[in-house]
């Protein structure tokens, strides 16, 4: 396979990896009783000029607010970040912060679907707000490749010696070929975004979540992140301690890993999720996948797998991709995030095995990358990459991916090697772009919820139970289901307690669980 079965199919793959914070490590930014660190007053004092919405939309008011590109100068260059927010329906009582993960998500989308997003109590008490962080979607978007080039970082598959594209036995030709692919992705953000790339952290995402803060005339953060949200809250928990309100950190990553040892475990998690897909499609009339049980289900996708790597899948798109290893892989690992789309996976399988056709297993793949949007495609994967790769150390040696990827796919055989070559991108970004790597405690902070699945495929539940522990205040609320992340999930368990929380700041019981 290639990099994106190889390489991308994990650093994008989710909406999800992340490695920890970094850069700045000082708050540098408006605490408790303190005022804005010198040269932050006036962004710190800004309005924002509520107006209508391009997008329309009943009741939202938009705006930009800005922000400076590089906190350590703060005179110099400027970045406008757009937010978008929902009124209370009732008496408000502050603001609620959304974020819904990627990195590469839009907040600004994301609220504009509060009414899924937050139940109506929420609505009514909280203003619901969303802002795109800095390089995505409509504040000051990153894009590092053309669409031709994407397609290629996503989608072009690498053989192995006896012709397979296996990305555990990645020939050194092979290897030699992602170092090219990794090394022009950076290379193409260098030329386009050779100042944005150089500041897309997390830890510049939270100060820039602060200075919104100040600017609605909130005092303490109210705020819910999902997936590569809750390292956001996480980042911001630790950098402003003492502005913490009620803060839900849903579906989180674990701070203490880099991204190839993200990749990795997060492969474990898309394993987990395959295999419940697997059981709960044995029991369905239109199952195609063959074998009495999810071991042996699971071992005829990987074979389906092969036979693309070997022989790809037509395209009756028409639009010249080539549907190998790579692309199917996508096309399974997009359905797993959510129960709803099984049923597509399903279809995408029978149509696979059947018809030797990809179609569906390449709309999948296009959905988890909105590539029917050509410029949110483009810019998506790009800020994606851009943020992994800043927020900690990689390695430089292209060889330790190889022993990753060989070492993977002994424990994780569908996914492990792929996830492992995925953040191979890294190992080019700009050393001086790179944070340290630290994990946040927010020492003195008021409890914080940590929402976890139990079989969660992007952020596997283990993360959320490191998080809740490193986190001075953390409290874990364990939901046993499917799919990535829990409030709002179908779990009325679970969003009660998230909604005690956030509206009366009741905190459940330390490791509480909602079972099913």
């Amino acid at each position: 396979m290639n990099r994106t079965g190889l390489a991308a199919c994990a650093a994008a793959l989710a909406v999800a990896v992340a490695g920890c914070t970094g850069e700045g490590a000082d708050s540098g930014g408006q605490g408790a009783g303190q005022a804005p660190e010198p040269g932050l007053e006036g962004f710190y004092a800004q309005e924002i000029d509520w107006g209508g919405c391009e997008d329309g939309g009943d009741g939202f008011e938009c705006g930009v607010y800005e922000v400076p590109l590089d906190y350590g100068d703060p005179e110099g260059e400027r970045l406008e970040i757009a937010v978008k927010r929902l009124p209370a329906e009732g008496g408000a009582q502050g603001s609620l912060l959304v974020n819904p993960g990627g990195p590469g998500g839009s907040g600004y989308d994301y609220a504009g679907a509060a009414a899924s997003v937050v139940g109506p109590d929420v609505r009514d008490r909280f203003d619901v707000v969303g802002f795109d962080p800095r390089g995505v979607a409509r504040s000051e978007p990153i894009a590092c490749l053309d669409q031709e080039g994407m397609d290629d970082y996503l989608g072009t598959d690498v053989l192995s010696e006896d012709g397979d594209a296996d990305p555990a036995e990645v020939t050194d030709a092979g290897v030699e070929r992602l170092e090219e692919g990794n090394r022009a992705f950076v290379e193409g953000c260098e030329e386009r975004a050779g100042d944005l790339m150089m500041h897309m952290g997390t830890a510049s995402v939270a100060r820039d979540m602060d200075v919104l803060r100040a600017v609605l005339g909130d005092e303490d953060l109210n705020y819910l992140g999902k997936s590569y949200g809750t390292m956001i809250g996480a980042v911001y928990a630790d950098l402003f301690p003492e502005r913490v309100g009620a803060v839900v950190l849903d579906g989180a990553l674990d701070p203490g890993l880099d991204q190839l040892q993200a990749g990795i475990e997060q492969a474990g998690g898309f394993e987990t999720a395959l295999r419940a897909f697997v059981e709960d499609c044995q029991g369905q009339r239109d199952c195609p996948v063959q074998g009495g049980d999810a071991e042996a289900g699971a071992a005829w996708i990987e074979g389906l797998l092969e036979r693309a790597g070997r022989e790809p899948l037509d395209n009756p798109s028409g639009d010249g991709r080539e549907i190998g290893r790579a692309r199917a892989e996508l096309g399974i690992a997009g359905a797993l995030y959510s129960e709803a789309t099984w049923p597509d996976l399903r279809a995408a399988l029978t149509e696979a095995d059947e018809e030797h056709s990809g179609g569906g297993l390449l709309a999948l793949g296009d959905q988890m990358y909105g590539r029917d949007d050509e410029e949110d495609y483009l810019n998506s994967t790009s800020a994606l990459v851009a943020v992994n790769c800043s927020d900690s150390p990689s390695p430089r040696d292209p060889e330790a991916y190889r022993e990753a990827a060989e070492r993977a796919e002994e424990e994780y055989p569908l996914f492990g090697a792929s996830f492992s070559w995925a953040a191979m991108t890294c190992a080019y970004w700009p050393e001086e772009a790179v944070a340290e790597q630290r994990e946040p405690t927010a020492a003195g902070a008021d409890p914080i919820l940590v929402v976890g699945t139990t079989r969660d495929s992007a952020t596997p539940y283990e993360w959320s139970q490191k998080l809740a522990e490193t986190l001075e205040s953390g409290v874990l609320l364990s939901r046993d289901g499917d799919g990535h992340t829990g409030y709002r999930m179908g779990d009325a368990c679970v969003d009660r307690a998230v909604e005690a929380y956030l509206l009366d700041r009741e905190v459940p019981e330390d490791g509480e669980a909602c079972m099913p």
